[in-house]
């Protein structure tokens, strides 16, 4: 049995998208693929960067193509496809999972199911600044935590 790394994406909502952030993420990404090991990519789907992160891997998964987009759902019930947001697209993704979470109030369910896509990958590539009242700032603090994984957060990078 074949088995891969996956990569999650977590950010702000809102960010500067500039040139250098490009590269350096279309960059980070490719690292993973052709050294990491990483064929699968989780995404969250909420935000500039998330969004940024879709194109790159998208764009990617025209020379890549093993690798796998995967939409974490936050609700169990988008599952079923008649249920699913319109937004939500089969051709933009491999699939769509939804990972079990321990709390059932909207806004904490991102960040629950955030936690849980941490908790199922082994690279996590933020872009976070560090702000009380940020969920991303959140999931930064939940990753920094976890000891299996590689986190980068290129918002250092770039600020």
């Amino acid at each position: 049995m074949e088995t891969h790394k996956i990569c999650s994406f977590f950010g702000h909502r809102e960010i500067e998208v500039t040139k250098e952030l490009k590269n350096i993420l279309y960059n980070t990404i490719i690292d993973l693929i052709e050294n990491k090991d990483v064929k699968t990519f989780l995404f969250g789907g909420f935000g500039m960067f998330d969004d940024l992160c879709w194109q790159i891997v998208t764009y990617l998964k025209n020379k890549y193509t093993n690798i796998r987009r995967v939409y974490c759902l936050e609700d169990s019930r988008y599952l079923n496809k008649l249920k699913r947001p319109k937004y939500l697209l089969d051709c933009d993704y491999e699939d769509f999972i939804y990972l079990p979470l321990d709390y059932d109030y909207w806004y904490k369910r991102i960040y629950y199911r955030n936690c849980a896509m941490i908790d199922h990958s082994e690279y996590v590539i933020m872009y976070c600044q560090a702000r009380a009242d940020s969920g991303a700032y959140k999931a930064y603090k939940y990753a920094l935590k976890q000891k299996h994984l590689k986190l980068v957060n290129l918002y250092d990078y770039v600020n």
